[in-house]
């Protein structure tokens, strides 16, 4: 018989023991964190405010933004504070916590993609249809089927994970609430079925997958029927960062989900876990936004509104 114990709270890996290098890990994170929080917020506040964009394609970017936000602040600051207080531990119910938001924001990060190369398939590939299949309507029904779907995976994939019993004692493998790390320390004849939910985790990320890809290849059969290679290259730049992100995202995440008992190295499940729980937010407000002309002309106009208010209160204080 399998030694159970009641588990309270759990041990995450700290990226080292020595004090320097932690600061230096709280320094690293916190540009990281600040540089996600300021990009995505930036995204947000240019699609509310400048009605020129209150397009499917700005409101899902809108939509994306807010779930990055959440995603690498589930994960993120609770490392910094710990690499800070020079500690490592997780309660009980913060680790819950830690894993229901983490898979509900992924999980929705993921579908918002997958409808976001459909939102990219039909202009480009019906444009005329565009009106029509992505009204108002259809944009919220698919944003808001994506969440409710998602809270109710997601509650049921806790649910799951933390009905297991834990033998293997207390040390996540990870500098967060992962479960294929949770995985390693439950009783062998009780993860089967977390196992199983994993299984058709990937089954339905794969899924999605597929469905991207199926877009942007349809999307790039007709890219090049364009005669006019500016078009082409407007298209391509658009797409081409998209499904980059996207190809980074799944294939870190496939690899850390895929053998959630492995023996891989605590190194390399560190890296692929950073690069598929932190780097997305990071990258998607560059990629998707910064290199967008409509973005980019309206924070440029938000900008320069708020330096012409600035400038109106100052003269306004002087003549006082």
């Amino acid at each position: 018989m399998s030694n159970r114990t009641t588990v309270t709270e759990f041990l995450l890996l700290g990226f080292s023991d020595v004090r320097e290098l932690q600061i230096l890990h709280f320094v690293v994170f916190l540009v990281i964190y600040l540089a996600a929080l300021v990009g995505n917020v930036l995204i947000i506040t240019v699609v509310v405010l400048d009605h020129h964009l209150h397009t499917p394609m700005y409101v899902f970017l809108m939509n994306l933004s807010i779930l990055d936000i959440g995603s690498i602040s589930v994960t993120v600051p609770k490392s910094m504070a710990n690499s800070l207080m020079n500690i490592r531990s997780i309660s009980y119910s913060g680790c819950v916590t830690q894993v229901f938001l983490f898979v509900f924001f992924v999980s929705a990060d993921l579908a918002l993609l997958t409808v976001m190369a459909y939102d990219r398939y039909v202009a480009i590939c019906q444009p005329l249809h565009y009106e029509r299949v992505m009204n108002r309507r259809a944009c919220v029904q698919m944003a808001a089927g994506a969440w409710i779907s998602v809270f109710l995976y997601s509650a049921l994939h806790t649910g799951i994970t933390f009905a297991i019993s834990f033998c293997g004692g207390n040390m996540v493998d990870q500098f967060f609430c992962e479960i294929p790390q949770l995985l390693k320390l439950a009783c062998s004849d009780t993860y089967l079925s977390e196992t199983g939910a994993i299984a058709f985790s990937v089954c339905i990320a794969s899924s999605c997958f597929v469905l991207i890809i199926v877009s942007y290849v349809h999307i790039f059969t007709m890219v090049l029927r364009i005669p006019a290679e500016q078009g082409q290259h407007k298209a391509l730049s658009t797409c081409l960062p998209h499904l980059t992100v996207v190809s980074l995202f799944f294939c870190t995440a496939s690899f850390a989900y895929s053998n959630p008992t492995s023996s891989s190295t605590s190194g390399l499940d560190l890296v692929v876990a950073v690069l598929y729980s932190v780097l997305p937010a990071v990258m998607n407000p560059i990629i998707y936004s910064m290199r967008n002309k409509e973005i980019k002309a309206a924070l440029s106009k938000l900008i320069a509104w708020r330096l012409f208010t600035k400038n109106k209160l100052s003269i306004f204080f002087l003549w006082l």
